[in-house]
């Protein structure tokens, strides 16, 4: 009976191919056993041995050869054949595994997308068609299968990127003992209807496009505080140091006009300050003693100067209330006028009335 229990996986790749594996080195103790099989019925079988072996460190551990008819009779034996380690009878049809779609076509409408393939040449009714897809928001695959050989799904997002792939499963147990399918055909990638190299672009584009734009408002927003901030240190610069003004501007006719020559340049413009000084002339003091003066002028025809001094002598010797009337005369270089008399005054001057 342990013949019976050996497990032994047996695939007919698209009702081409056979491949039986056994485990070798569990089962046979490492013992290299040989493989022989058959296609024929009824009690005239020729057995043929494996031609391709598959090795499992040197061991053999399954064979490989070509699909010739619906039944299959399989026997292992020892390493000379002498003995029968296991035999099995089986339908080669219950285990195809199909190969993978061929010619898969999309077809988007909108936010739908139906996708097909060519007819296998055998057994279609056998067969499902299983589509796959998901975004690059998603981590976990979407399924739909339908009847060979179109399949559809709808509500995909135009703004999104998708994966798609697509494969053929044979219909267990109806049509298969064990649950084959074929292999994934190549994966492709869409948006909103157009076949993209990778959905890679619109992963690194996206991020792409939140760094730029977070780039530009943190710039834009540090401009706007360095600005704020110049402005303020502005404001207190001139309100703790104020800005001294520049020479070069007030005296720019010395150096242009007269190439720095002070004495030229004081010549010129003495009649200039002498009538700015003069525009902005302090009033004449008034007192007490100059109207008194007034008064003796009209009744006194005495000389201007020796009234002059013999008031400022009488002045200075009076009593102090006398010097309240003291009175200073304006700026420098300005004419003051007593008694008729013209005197150019300068910054060292002074007189008392």
């Amino acid at each position: 009976g342990w013949k019976d229990a050996i497990n032994t996986t047996i695939i007919n790749f698209n009702n081409e191919k056979m491949q039986i594996t056994w485990a070798a080195r569990e089962v046979f103790h490492n013992e290299n056993v040989s493989f022989s099989y058959t296609f024929d019925e009824g009690k005239l079988k020729v057995w043929k041995p494996c031609p391709t072996y598959l090795l499992d460190h040197n061991y053999n551990t399954g064979c490989l050869f070509k699909t010739e008819g619906p039944t299959l009779a399989i026997s292992i034996r020892n390493s000379n054949g002498s003995e029968e380690l296991f035999s099995k009878k089986l339908k080669s049809d219950f285990y195809i595994k199909p190969n993978p779609p061929e010619n898969v076509t999309f077809f988007w409408k909108e936010d739908t997308v139906t996708v097909s393939c060519n007819k296998p040449e055998r057994a279609v009714k056998c067969l499902n068609l299983e589509l796959q897809y998901k975004s690059t928001f998603d981590k976990e695959w979407q399924s739909r299968t339908s009847r060979c050989c179109h399949v559809g799904d709808q509500g995909f997002d135009s703004r999104k990127c998708y994966s798609f792939r697509v494969r053929l499963k044979r219909l267990a147990p109806h049509c298969n003992v064990v649950d084959y399918s074929s292999d994934w055909e190549a994966e492709t990638f869409w948006m909103n209807g157009t076949l993209l190299d990778s959905c890679d672009d619109d992963r690194t584009s996206q991020p792409n496009t939140v760094i730029v734009l977070s780039s530009l408002l943190a710039v834009l927003l540090m401009m706007l505080v360095l600005l704020i901030l110049l402005c303020k240190q502005q404001r207190v610069q001139m309100s703790v140091m104020p800005a001294i003004p520049d020479p070069k501007y007030i005296f720019a006719d010395l150096l242009n006009d007269h190439n720095g020559n002070f004495q030229e340049w004081l010549d010129k413009t003495d009649h200039v300050v002498l009538q700015t000084k003069l525009e902005y002339e302090e009033p004449e003091c008034i007192t007490e003693a100059e109207s008194q003066q007034e008064d003796e002028k009209n009744s006194d025809k005495q000389g201007p100067l020796e009234k002059i001094f013999a008031s400022s002598g009488t002045t200075e010797n009076s009593d102090p209330k006398a010097a309240q009337i003291a009175c200073l005369i304006p700026a420098s270089n300005t004419i003051a006028s007593f008694a008729g008399f013209h005197i150019l005054m300068n910054d060292d001057m002074y007189v008392t009335l």
